[in-house]
């Protein structure tokens, strides 16, 4: 198959969609174009140097460390980064061999961790096969690394979930003919996600990912609509047609996202689009056929892309692969952020939403209670004298307006994380999963904290899974009493400013526009000395 999709000639007139600016017509992207060798990559086409270096990402790997990823059509022996102070001067070299693929996996994931590096400090790099013959020219990419211990000067992070492919082949903007709510549709001169944290790159230090990324398990979903050009009641695709439209999106989506992500580190967690091919299931109801995830080949179930794809700082943070992690490497920074999966590893006996499918068993990935385990673990080891702010990110949120009149539900990964959250005194919650923007109010157990953003005891929750993969609606006017804003109509993204030790601002970016539609500041007092935790006297439900 991958010979066939090499023989396939590139279309002159492909453009990419990431710089669009109007709707293209329907189907005319290929799936395994190969690139014309001019100097050019469209994304998600085959270059014509297998070798070429293709969808750069950095992820942190502790306090002065980064990882630097990258995908090839073949295979490197020993993946090279060169890097240095100076863009004349890579006089700083480091090679790895951790260059692996999985089955189904038209590409290669290479891994460089870095360490030793300096604080603050902006690095030029390149990798392997940079500019190599008949390859796209590409420049020599740049990073920060992060703070230095101690410093509490304001700095700003970009967050948010479910952000999917763009364009014709995606569903999540005007180009893409089965994606999003009408109110989500993007006019000729609006942007997408992916553009406007390019254009406002400048603005913040980094990406934080709350899981669904790219969305490549809609290729079969895709194939049942007709969209690749198999209308479903003529046509049945094959599993090797599933699979290789799955790493065709897949490549389109680390392609179109290269020109923010070889520059910022992207931190990122599981969602459960990331654990198998069928979107969940999907049924042809012409053809009278359900496909489960016994229709998705090796490579496709069990988070094996999400595995491939992300070097995650779990070494560093003595977490677990991609799957729970935190990123401080515990020296004093002003933040410690908390990655968890919602999706497996739940511990106490709790199954999590998607861990005993039927044909895809999807983790555990560590012993009985490990991730709960490390969750305390992780929290007890933070100095809130020295690092006052502590995130956590978990995919998916356990309120929401989406549920109508019934926005509490006690989700499995409630039971699992909430009292841990609470107990640690974690500032503020960050969920994806559903696609709308809502914060809600401190609150614990189902009560609000009276005192709301002015120094609370619970935590603050905010959903954000509205980047880019069409919008959910709310079913109704009824909003949760402890809501303070939430939209149904914009896609966007976070901006997280931690101001100083004792205020942080998340507003909301509408995509379209790069304008801020919606803005709350958090006071926290974190009254911390080195002998005695001071608590505040709010404790919910439960007494102190």
């Amino acid at each position: 198959m991958l010979a066939s999709l090499l023989a396939a000639g590139a279309a002159a007139s492909l453009a990419s969609s990431v710089l669009a600016a109007e709707t293209p017509a329907a189907n005319t992207f290929k799936c395994g174009a190969t690139d014309l060798g001019n100097g050019v990559h469209v994304p998600g086409a085959i270059p014509k140097n297998l070798k070429e270096p293709l969808q750069h990402r950095l992820a942190f790997a502790g306090a002065d460390g980064m990882t630097i990823s990258w995908s090839s059509f073949t295979k490197w022996d020993e993946p090279t980064v060169w890097y240095g102070e100076r863009p004349d001067k890579l006089n700083q070299v480091k090679s790895s061999d951790l260059c692996s693929t999985y089955p189904t996996s038209r590409t290669y994931n290479c891994h460089v961790k870095l360490h030793g590096l300096k604080p603050n400090t902006k690095y030029y790099y390149k990798v392997s096969g940079t500019n190599g013959y008949e390859a796209a020219y590409l420049p020599t990419f740049t990073f920060t690394t992060a703070r230095e211990a101690g410093d509490e000067s304001p700095y700003t992070i970009a967050t948010f979930g479910d952000l999917g492919l763009m364009g014709e082949d995606g569903l999540s903007d005007a180009t893409g003919p089965f994606g999003g709510s009408e109110h989500a549709v993007l006019d000729s001169n609006e942007t997408n996600t992916i553009q406007s944290l390019l254009a406002l790159a400048d603005t913040y230090d980094f990406m934080y990912h709350v899981g669904d990324i790219g969305y490549a398990d809609y290729a079969l979903k895709q194939f049942v609509q007709g969209y690749w050009g198999t209308g479903n009641e003529t046509t049945q695709p094959t599993r090797q047609d599933v699979a290789d439209h799955y790493e065709c999106m897949s490549e389109q989506f680390f392609d179109q996202m290269r020109p923010v992500t070889a520059q910022k580190p992207w931190m990122v967690l599981p969602g459960n689009h990331e654990a198998n091919c069928d979107n969940g299931g999907v049924t042809d109801k012409r053809a009278d056929i359900v496909y489960t995830d016994d229709w998705c080949l090796p490579g496709q179930t069990n988070f094996s892309w999400f595995i491939e794809h992300y070097k995650m700082p779990s070494y560093e943070s003595e977490g677990r692969s991609n799957f729970w992690y935190s990123t401080d490497g515990f020296i004093e920074l002003q933040v410690h952020y908390i990655s968890l999966t919602s999706e497996t590893d739940l511990g106490e006996g709790l199954v999590g939403p998607i861990e005993n499918s039927t044909n895809n068993h999807n983790g555990p990935f560590g012993r009985p209670n490990e991730q709960v385990d490390w969750l305390k673990a992780d929290l007890a080891k933070v100095d809130r004298s020295k690092t006052p702010w502590v995130l956590a990110h978990i995919h998916r949120p356990w309120l929401t307006n989406v549920n109508g009149d019934e926005p509490h539900v006690y989700t499995a990964w409630q039971q699992a994380f909430e009292d841990i959250l609470y107990e640690g005194e974690v500032d503020a919650v960050m969920h994806g999963h559903v696609h709308t923007y809502e914060v809600f109010a401190p609150q614990y157990n189902g009560t609000v904290d009276e005192n709301g953003l002015n120094n609370p005891r619970a935590p603050l929750y905010i959903i954000n899974g509205a980047a880019g993969h069409g919008l959910d609606e709310f079913p109704s006017d009824y909003r949760d009493p402890s809501t303070i804003y939430a939209t149904d109509q914009e896609m966007g993204w976070g901006r997280m400013t931690f101001h100083n030790r004792t205020h942080m601002t998340y507003e909301y970016v509408a995509s379209r526009n790069n304008s801020v539609i919606n803005s709350n500041t958090l006071y926290k007092a974190h009254e911390h000395d080195s002998d005695k935790h001071k608590r505040s006297s709010w404790c919910g439900k439960f007494k102190c």
